[in-house]
């Protein structure tokens, strides 16, 4: 119903913001690392909605850009995700390192987020392993098989190429590009972000 909301911050809380868009407050629920990227009160904002509809209430929820908004839906498509558990994972993991952890099968990451246990983790892989569009993240299965130390330091960098603005396809394509064995994540940071700017 609502494809996003734009308008300025009136207040800010723990778990949502309330959004002025021409005198009407929107009350818009969001992941904490969301909160962590607002602007100011009373500055603009563009937040992408999902509003879910309940039987005793509609809850919007909100997000700064649509590959958050599409890694939640996809979260409360699995049978036990609500929407505070999908919100839960956004706040614990960007969306890349959480499509990188669907792609590993790596339970202990995604159980980072509060309220996710093992079974859970485990309904979450097997309902999305095949729904994540591998168009929009390329370079997740080439990492599959990849030691752990360098996952990681491929995705850190991967996941602060898409905070500065790049696509997951980008920014992996990047990454895997100039990655050498025993590179550092801001070596590897840095010289993707050449390759990205050629």
């Amino acid at each position: 119903m609502y494809a996003y909301v734009k308008g300025t911050i009136e207040n800010i809380k723990d778990s949502y913001v309330v959004v002025d868009v021409s005198g009407i407050g929107y009350k818009v629920h969001v992941p904490v690392s969301t909160i962590e990227k607002l602007p100011q009160r009373e500055q603009f904002v563009k937040l992408y909605t999902y509003l879910h509809v309940r039987e005793d209430a509609m809850d919007l929820y909100g997000f700064l850009d649509e590959e958050e908004l599409y890694m939640f839906e996809l979260l409360i498509s699995v049978s036990g995700v609500g929407p505070k558990a999908a919100l839960a994972l956004l706040s614990t993991l960007a969306p890349s390192k959480f499509a990188l952890a669907v792609a590993a099968s790596d339970i202990k990451t995604i159980t980072k987020a509060p309220g996710v246990g093992n079974k859970l983790a485990q309904r979450i892989i097997l309902e999305l392993k095949d729904k994540i569009k591998t168009e929009d993240l390329a370079g997740i299965r080439e990492m599959k098989n990849m030691p752990l130390e360098r996952l990681d330091h491929q995705s850190e960098a991967v996941s602060a190429l898409v905070v500065l603005g790049y696509s997951f396809a980008e920014a992996s394509a990047a990454v895997k590009a100039v990655h050498r064995e025993g590179m550092e994540v801001e070596e590897i940071i840095r010289k993707a972000l050449k390759q990205l700017l050629r």
